[in-house]
């Protein structure tokens, strides 16, 4: 699957009808879960009965107007977040388990079409609206070709709502695959904050710091919004010069490390990364804003991404201890965060901090590796076809029964 993107174009009068499709999504994702919660609807296929309810309900004359197949999707995603509540309820995580919430107004929001509600011309340059809101003709804006796929490639169709207008994104069913020359280089990344990253040769990576240099420039925008009158048309354009402000920091993030992980996976046969909980790292108030800001999650998407298309094998290896241990003899060496040299006393090995530690991951994922292909070599060898331990179900009901009466 692939998703590319083009910018609308149209009037303000069809904006307007947009924005009707996606409050209406909106409405039907909160019916949904007022109903869950109600205990109205049990199951997926309950809530894709409720859609029709809901469109058959005189008191909601806009929900009919929505093409059916998008109020499906619109249950799919209440539905999804009702499935995580249960998932992290069943796994007793600690803290909140995500109760379903009802959504709220956002600038950033979305309206989902499947197959249907939607046309593309014959030049593909053209994208019309066919549901009740009568949205019309967009002039599509972008640097993709569909001309390359077939109409029944496309699964999905979503528009979204940017502080800088409004976007298609096409759902594309293609599988994507690059032949790629070996390189007969093994990579290993350890990312931090002085630098962006360290691989085991010693290549560092500055790290740019997209918002720490335009946070002086978002301030100002935020005192200047600050200082409108709520609900007043300057503060809507105070607010949409700071979300523009924010969408730019945002791409130009996104766009350097898409490049920057595709040039590290066409450069290496094998790639091995530190498999960090980001989302427990920033809980640490002093460097969440630098963390965040420097897109480590990001970072790892794009790398399996690519690893998936130019077939490069992308192992995730676990952090603990990689700072800490010699690369060369193995020994412990305690230090702080402040202190960026490895000096082993042991065999007087001397290197940069993160240096050792993409040696240490490297490692790791090396072995990894080998008790994997030896995992394969003998299952193959006792009669298994690939590295899945079987695992024996239970027999049902009816098989018990068999057996009892044997």
């Amino acid at each position: 699957m692939i998703v590319y993107e083009a910018k609308l174009e149209g009037t303000k009068e069809q904006y307007g009808k947009l924005d009707e499709a996606i409050r209406t999504g909106r409405f039907v994702r909160n019916s949904l879960i007022r109903a869950w919660i109600d205990r109205q609807v049990k199951s997926r296929n309950g809530a894709y009965k409720y859609c029709k309810v809901l469109a058959d309900n005189r008191s909601f004359p806009w929900a009919k107007k929505l093409n059916s197949m998008a109020r499906q999707a619109h249950a799919e995603r209440a539905w999804a977040s009702i499935e995580r509540f249960y998932r992290n309820c069943q796994a007793k995580i600690k803290g909140k388990k995500g109760f379903p919430k009802f959504a709220k107004y956002q600038v950033r929001a979305s309206v989902e079409y499947k197959t249907s509600g939607w046309k593309l011309s014959e030049c593909r340059r053209y994208l019309k609206f066919t549901d009740g809101f009568k949205a019309g003709n967009f002039q599509l804006w972008g640097t993709r070709d569909l001309h390359f796929y077939q109409l029944n490639q496309i699964k999905r169709v979503r528009v979204i709502r940017r502080c800088d207008g409004y976007y298609a994104q096409f759902l594309i069913d293609v599988d994507r695959r690059i032949d790629k020359e070996l390189t007969g280089v093994e990579r290993d990344l350890d990312v931090g904050l002085n630098h962006f990253y360290t691989d085991n040769f010693g290549e560092k990576i500055d790290n740019p710091r997209f918002l720490r240099k335009d946070e002086r420039k978002l301030k100002k925008l935020q005192r200047r919004l600050s200082r409108t009158q709520k609900k007043s048309q300057n503060r809507v354009k105070a607010r949409n010069r700071l979300g523009r402000a924010h969408l730019s920091v945002s791409r130009r993030r996104n766009d350097w490390v898409c490049k920057l992980a595709q040039r590290v996976i066409k450069s290496s046969d094998l790639l091995a990364i530190e498999n960090l909980q980001v989302r427990n790292m920033v809980k640490n108030h002093q460097l969440a804003k630098s963390i965040n800001d420097a897109s480590w999650r990001k970072f790892r998407e794009w790398l399996e991404y690519f690893g998936v298309v130019y077939g490069v094998p992308v192992i995730a290896i676990n952090p603990s201890y990689t700072s800490i241990n010699c690369s060369n003899c193995g020994e412990p060496v305690i230090k702080t965060l402040s202190t960026r040299t490895h000096c082993c006393n042991s065999c007087s090995y001397i290197a940069d901090r993160d240096e050792n530690a993409a040696r240490n991951i490297l490692k790791s994922s090396l072995k990894q590796l080998s008790d994997t292909v030896g995992r394969t070599v003998i299952n193959n060898a006792s009669g298994e076809n690939d590295l899945c331990s079987v695992v024996e179900t239970q027999p049902n009901k009816s098989a018990r029964r068999k057996r009892k009466s044997l």
